[in-house]
């Protein structure tokens, strides 16, 4: 006789001891899929207004005292959300209310392959609780979880991210007015010259008229909003370099001496000490210390892929190819660290990873292999920008600037 007695394998396991959550976020609402002790394999889907904090807050107390009519146990709250526009305030909130909070990125949940699959908020808030319980079994690279930063270090990001927004301002600007002028036959006219409005009273179209009356007006205006960009550049710039002086924090050092006791000192702020560089400025070196040096890395390995500079392979059976960066990382930094291997060329020529870059790329070197190898030298230069930022360890051959 067969065994009816014997339950079916579950499909889902959910004897991990805590309700889990994911949350699919937009402006409009929020939709909340649950999965609680008791309730079998059934994923329970509510929605709340998006923003009501204190629908949510509700929700998440009615889901627990759900759980523990059904068991008669509390159970903890373990919540998933994807990382989007809608930044880490969600996360932090949770995360006060005492809920076990994590962010993902969306980039790295495994999806449907299927070149027309079907993609709903119900089924990708199903696919990210299945996520996170993977996660929670401790299935090896199942996805990646992002770090969330601080209110601190997400804010120390602003200058530089502002000094990118407008310095393309700046550059729309002249541009524009370039274009004006020329379209009159002007071809040498500065807008970046501080006698600007001075030499725009002298200039005469190409045959020798006057500027016409409307045209000057719109140039002086396009004046205007120039001046007022760099007029706000020179304010995120100030602000910028105030981030590299050290922090007011203090950190205890040990002292040598017979009555040891511990010093304080001001702690530099990420990126500060690579200002010290010869051909390293304080625009980039607050990128770095910004949108990177600020974390906590475990190796070098984790450095490289925080900013997007390692390899993607495609091997698969007898096909064997590279399909260049993965570019999964920090976009800003991955931007910086190219532009800075190129100048680390220039201003560093004796240095390891100078010469390291000029003997890979030989006597005949061809724009293709010097492409690859510059994003080589912006890796390796950037773990070697860290050790020296975090330990001390100076790159091999580098020239500091004079004192």
């Amino acid at each position: 006789m067969l065994n009816t007695d014997r339950q079916a394998p579950s499909a889902i396991r959910v004897d991990l001891g805590a309700i889990f959550i994911s949350l699919e976020l937009s402006r409009k609402t929020w939709l909340v899929t649950s999965l609680s002790p008791g309730a079998g394999e059934k994923m329970s889907r509510r929605q709340v207004d998006g923003g009501d904090l204190a629908a949510l807050s509700a929700l998440l107390e009615e889901l627990k005292r759900q759980a523990r009519a059904r068991t008669g146990q509390d159970y903890r709250i373990i919540c998933i959300q994807e990382a989007g526009y809608d930044g880490f305030w969600l996360h932090r909130q949770l995360q006060a209310w005492g809920v076990e909070s994590y962010v993902v990125d969306p980039a790295s949940v495994a999806v449907d392959r299927r070149k027309r699959r079907a993609k709903t908020d119900s089924i990708d808030g199903a696919a990210l609780l299945r996520t996170l319980m993977a996660f929670q079994r401790g299935e090896p690279r199942v996805c990646s979880m992002a770090r969330p930063p601080s209110p601190d270090q997400e804010d120390r990001r602003r200058p530089c991210r502002e000094r990118q927004v407008l310095l393309r301002e700046r550059i729309e600007h002249t541009n524009r007015i370039r274009g004006l002028l020329f379209s009159q036959g002007v071809r040498d006219y500065n807008p970046m010259l501080k006698s600007r409005r001075k030499q725009l009273e002298t200039l005469t179209t190409g045959d020798g008229r006057p500027l016409p009356a409307h045209m000057k007006r719109q140039i002086l205006r396009e004046l205007e909003r120039l001046e007022l960009v760099i007029e706000q550049l020179a304010q995120v710039e100030a602000d910028r370099d105030a981030l590299l002086a050290p922090s007011p924090e203090t950190k205890p050092i040990g002292v040598a001496g017979p009555e040891p006791g511990p010093e304080t000192k001001p702690r530099p702020a990420p990126g500060a000490s690579l200002t010290r560089l010869k051909g390293i400025a304080e625009e980039r070196a607050a990128v770095l210390g910004a949108e990177c040096l600020y974390r906590s890395f475990d190796n070098q390995r984790q450095v490289g892929a925080y900013s997007g500079l390692t390899a993607s392979p495609f091997k698969s059976g007898q096909i064997d190819q590279e399909q260049g960066l993965s570019k999964s990382g920090n976009r800003r930094l991955r931007h910086t660290m190219i532009e800075l291997a190129w100048s680390w060329l220039q201003h560093q020529p004796h240095s390891k990873l100078s010469v390291w870059f000029h003997h890979r790329l030989g006597p005949t070197p061809d724009r293709r292999r010097k492409k690859i190898l510059i994003a080589a030298l912006a890796r390796k230069l950037l773990i070697a920008l860290w050790r020296f930022d975090t330990q001390g360890v100076v790159p091999q051959g580098a020239v500091f600037k004079p004192a």
